[in-house]
C-alpha cells in the first residue's frame, strides 16, 4: 500500500525565480520537515557554485546543510540509483538547477517515473540576458509541476528578471551566461526597469 501511494506521489517538481527569492531556504526548510519526520532526503547542488563552500546548501539567512554536488558529465538517474541502494529516500532535492543539463532533466525524470521517488529542483529562470537556461528550459518543458518563488523589485512590482552588473553598478548586456555571484553582481527586477537597465 505504501509503495503504491509513493507512486502517485512520485513528480518532478521545478520551483523558480530571481535571485534572492529564497529558493534555497525553501529548499531547506522541505528537507528539514522531512527529516524531523524521520524520512531520509538526498541533496545535491551545482558544484560550480561554491559560494557556501563545498559540498553545502547555505540560504541568505544562515542556514545551511551538507549536499552532494554535481556538474555537467554526471548520470543523475546513476546517482539517484546509487543513493537508494544504501536506504529509503523519501525526496531528492536539486539546488541551483539551473546549471543541470537538458539531458540531466531528462534523467531526473527517469527517476521519478522509474524509481518512484519524488525530485524537487531549485533554481533560476532566466540569464542576466533575459534568455532562459538550458536546465530550466528543459524543466518548464517537463516537470509535473511547477511553481513560482517571488520576490521583487526595488520599485515593490515582482521581480521576473536579473540584471548583472558592472564594479560601477551598470548593467551588463553581454558575456558568459554563467558568472557566480550574489549581491554585489546581480540585481532582480521588474521587467520594466530590467529594460531600464539594459538600455532597451
Amino acid at each position: 500500500m505504501l509503495d503504491r501511494y509513493a507512486a502517485t506521489m512520485a513528480k518532478l517538481y521545478f520551483h523558480y525565480s530571481t535571485m534572492n527569492a529564497g529558493k534555497s531556504t525553501l529548499l531547506l526548510q522541505a528537507s528539514h520537515n522531512y527529516r524531523e519526520s524521520g524520512m531520509q532526503t538526498y541533496l545535491l547542488t551545482a558544484r560550480l557554485d561554491d559560494r557556501a563552500g563545498g559540498h553545502r546548501i547555505a540560504s541568505r539567512i544562515g542556514i545551511g546543510a551538507e549536499a552532494e554536488t554535481f556538474d555537467a558529465a554526471d548520470d543523475m538517474f546513476a546517482r539517484l540509483c546509487d543513493r537508494l541502494a544504501q536506504g529509503p529516500v523519501a525526496c531528492v532535492f536539486v539546488d541551483e538547477a539551473q546549471f543541470l543539463t537538458k539531458a540531466q532533466v531528462w534523467q531526473l525524470a527517469r527517476a521519478v517515473d522509474d524509481l518512484k521517488v519524488p525530485v524537487m529542483c531549485y533554481g533560476l529562470r532566466v540569464d542576466f540576458r533575459g534568455e532562459l537556461f538550458p536546465g530550466s528550459a528543459a524543466l518548464l518543458a517537463w516537470a509535473d509541476e511547477m511553481r513560482e518563488v517571488r520576490t521583487i523589485c526595488h520599485c515593490g512590482k515582482k521581480a521576473t528578471m536579473v540584471v548583472r552588473k558592472r564594479p560601477d553598478g551598470r548593467a551588463l548586456t553581454d558575456g558568459a551566461q554563467v558568472v557566480i555571484g550574489g549581491n554585489e553582481t546581480y540585481q532582480s527586477l521588474c521587467r520594466r526597469h530590467w529594460r531600464e537597465a539594459v538600455g532597451d
